[in-house]
């Protein structure tokens, strides 16, 4: 009985042995590669954490993070090919378009592309303690922006457009930070921000004033044909996890992706390819590092839209597992079209400013007044 037992378990433990090399030999990874990502503490970090780990136990690949708490931070390694990937956020939107700090001269329209991008939610909440209802009842009532957030902005700019509303037509009140508009919401000196549901303070604001979310209904199409003119990069999501949600108690809101796994457009195919492919192989070993982990399984986050085109070897193993189609297709062709027109276009205003004398603190806005003027 003891020598078969022994023997069970030595076969046991050589078949465990083959499998793990025959499951390390389905994917060709880099030894090492260098991720950027979020600041420490911060849930993009956890995430790409995780990742790393996995990778590193099953493929044998060891990934170092270099973590920045800007847009700037954490895409300048990736272009500049200190880094080979990034888990970025909305910055990748900006980037692309050369608008907000990517207007500056010496950066330019990029060309980025995801491989994969984890769902997320984000909406307006209003006080508890007011009679705002829907985005309909915002005229006039204050909302919250923070300065020098171009991802809060664009948040609040495509929730307002909904309702068919600009900045214009609600009280605009400026704070120097996030937590600090967080703050001002739960105290009621504000009466609408936007937040993300797993916003700890809205836990907060619950146990006092109190809020309800602002619903944008996916089937009020106008509305969100509205949301696609001021971005692309929003689609209707229910959210059914978060402060003040649950499966009885829904919100809708603005679906995006955070974080979004992004390289250079020049990236190896190949090399895409199969990380995409070890990340789905190894998405048991991470799925649940945090509450948001599940959602990075590929029927999630290997589908548009996001801040940028996917990159092509993302898209052939996504075809293979079935779950890339048509209307992804269709999504991204459009996307790397407008991205190539913005790229003639900076091209143009270019030599134009060169031969006006435009200073390079007069770009931005000469930049953007020609992007208006000559758009196509």
């Amino acid at each position: 009985m003891f020598r078969s037992t022994i023997l069970k378990t030595a076969a046991l433990a050589a078949a465990l042995v083959c499998g793990q090399a025959a499951f390390a030999e389905e994917v060709t990874l880099p030894r090492t590669m260098i991720w950027t990502s979020y600041d420490l503490g911060s849930s993009g970090y956890v995430e790409a954490s995780a990742m790393a780990d996995a990778l590193d136990k099953q493929f044998g690949t060891t990934i170092r993070l270099t973590p920045s708490g800007t847009a700037i931070g954490r895409l300048l390694p990736l272009v500049r090919g200190r880094a080979s990937y990034g888990l970025m956020g909305n910055e990748i939107l900006f980037a692309s378009d050369a608008s907000y700090e990517f207007a500056a001269r010496d950066w330019g329209p990029q060309d980025l592309r995801v491989l994969l991008g984890r769902p997320a939610g984000v909406g307006l909440v209003a006080g508890g303690d007011t009679d705002i209802e829907t985005p309909a009842d915002l005229p006039g009532v204050s909302v919250g922006f923070v300065e020098a957030s171009p991802s809060t902005t664009l948040n609040t700019e495509a929730a307002l457009a909904f309702a068919g509303l600009t900045p214009d037509d609600v009280e605009k009140i400026m704070y120097p930070g996030y937590g600090a508009m967080l703050a001002a919401f739960v105290a009621g000196e504000v009466d609408v921000v936007p937040v993300t549901p797993a916003v700890a303070a809205l836990r907060e604001a619950e146990a006092g004033r109190g809020f309800r979310w602002l619903d944008m209904p996916g089937e009020d199409t106008e509305g969100w044909a509205r949301i696609s003119d001021r971005s692309s990069l929003f689609q209707p999501r229910t959210i059914t996890v978060g402060a003040g949600i649950s499966e009885d108690n829904p919100a809708q809101l603005m679906g995006y992706s955070y974080p979004q796994i992004t390289a250079l457009a020049t990236a190896d195919e190949d090399e895409v390819y199969n990380l995409v492919k070890a990340l789905d192989l190894s998405f048991p070993a991470y799925k649940d590092a945090n509450a948001d982990m599940p959602l990075w399984v590929l029927e999630e986050s290997g589908t548009t839209p996001s801040g940028a085109p996917f990159h092509p070897g993302a898209i052939r193993y996504l075809r293979e597992r079935g779950i890339w189609d048509d209307q992804d297709d269709a999504w991204n062709d459009k996307r790397i079209a407008a991205i190539e027109t913005t790229k003639a276009l900076w091209a143009e205003a270019v030599k134009e400013a060169d031969a006006s004398g435009v200073s390079n603190d007069d770009w931005p806005a000469f930049w953007e007044d020609y992007r208006a003027s000559h758009a196509r």
